[in-house]
């Protein structure tokens, strides 16, 4: 006789539930996916890069019908190095250069849409907000109440799972965890992607590629005193950059860690950029459309990620700095775990396969969380430990289960 199939709601449509909807559907689960946004962000300029690693790849490949797709949308990063920016001379200088890094660079609206179209679009429920949900006094099932945006209709669902993959300020955990407050790193980022696929041989293009000779295989970290940026190449001729300022913390508004960027703002980050880096890199931020602002936040692992029926995924499981390009990995490797544990115990024995998810996934990402937080203090001055300091090197290398993680 066969058990019943079990139903799991996922809060979240980001790329940690989009890949937790794939996993949890192999092992046997039916999903229905909850998105505040009212649709897929598929051809919208949404987010920035991300770099995924060899076992991420891997694993998102076993997911696809078409797992060629996914190096069709990506770049080859397979050098990461760091150099040192001289403010004054407007020089740089390597300091390390690591040549086997087998990373591949990516659009996150591009691993977005590639995952997303590769699951039947009827479990996605979009323009629904979570509001809240009650657990069954067994923790056999749970409701979730969820606000159709639409029409502002509030409704119900049932399921015997609840998957939290709703970002690191997640409102489920702050059900678990009320007095939980993240931690401010005391910086924020700038970012932006310059699309020069219109003109490819302007005078700043022509200047960046010969600053940056190894861009389009390259992660080039940029260190000057107190700062860092991080620049590569993604494909269909876009450049992503990223700029670390140390500031005081910003109020957060919107529940949302991207800050309204006023034209002030901009034209003094553009002045600053003038004064901190190379004329290539300043120049290309200055001509960058619509730049955002990023909080960065991380906090300390947490000692269990799930209660009953209810379990985080990715940044509400393990908010974290983005210096070891962690997170979207992180998330393609909770979902995995997730959906193998839960595949071996099956829906009636369901606490089993939770426990053994936070047994394999939360020893992981706690070091990376914990090293990622070490690495941007060093690369913003905030360390006193300095480069070098207790043995602790610059390379992606470097990260606690780099090469690869323990699945289930």
């Amino acid at each position: 006789m066969v058990g019943k199939k079990g139903k799991a709601i996922i809060v979240g449509g980001s790329i940690a539930g989009v890949s937790c909807a794939h996993t949890l559907t192999l092992a046997g689960w039916d999903v229905l996916v909850l998105e505040k946004s009212s649709e897929p962000p598929a051809r919208s300029p949404t987010g920035a890069g991300l770099g995924l690693d060899p076992q991420a790849r891997q694993i998102i490949k076993s997911w696809l019908p078409q797992p060629h797709l996914l190096d069709e949308i990506t770049l080859p990063l397979s050098i990461d190095q760091n150099q040192s920016t001289d403010s004054e001379k407007k020089v740089t200088r390597i300091l390390t250069k690591g040549e086997n890094f087998d990373f591949r660079a990516a659009y996150w609206s591009d691993i977005h849409a590639l995952l997303y179209n590769a699951l039947p679009q009827t479990m996605f429920l979009w323009g629904h907000k979570f509001l809240s949900f009650t657990m069954s006094q067994d923790k056999s099932t749970v409701k979730v109440k969820t606000l159709v945006t639409e029409t502002q209709e509030t409704i119900e669902i049932q399921g015997d799972l609840l998957v939290a993959a709703d970002g690191c300020l997640s409102s489920i955990r702050k059900t678990f965890l009320p007095n939980l407050k993240l931690r401010y790193s005391g910086y924020c980022a700038w970012r932006g992607v310059f699309d020069f696929s219109e003109d490819e041989y302007s005078e700043t293009v022509t200047g960046i590629k010969k600053a940056y000779p190894d861009l389009g295989r390259c992660l080039y970290f940029d260190l000057a005193t107190q700062t860092h940026s991080v620049f590569y190449e993604l494909t269909n001729k876009k450049l992503n950059w990223i700029w670390y300022v140390n500031q005081p913390e910003p109020e957060l508004k919107n529940n949302s860690v991207t800050l309204k960027v006023s034209q002030e703002m901009l034209k003094k980050m553009h002045q600053e950029a003038e004064t901190v880096w190379i004329p290539e890199l300043a120049r290309l931020m200055k001509v960058t459309k619509d730049p955002f602002l990023n909080v960065i936040y991380d906090c300390d692992p947490l000692e269990r990620i799930f209660w009953g029926n209810a379990v985080l995924v990715g940044d509400a499981a393990h908010p974290t700095t983005p210096h070891g390009l962690r997170s979207t990995n992180m998330s393609v490797l909770d979902a995995e775990v997730l959906g193998k544990c839960l595949g071996k115990c099956g829906p009636e024995n369901l606490s089993f396969g939770l426990e053994e998810y936070q047994r394999i996934r939360l020893p992981v990402v706690s070091e990376q969380v914990l090293y990622a937080r070490r690495l941007g203090r060093i690369k913003q001055g905030l360390d006193h430990g300095g480069i070098g300091g207790d043995g602790f090197g610059l390379e992606q290398k470097e990260m606690p289960f780099f090469s690869s993680a323990p699945l289930a």
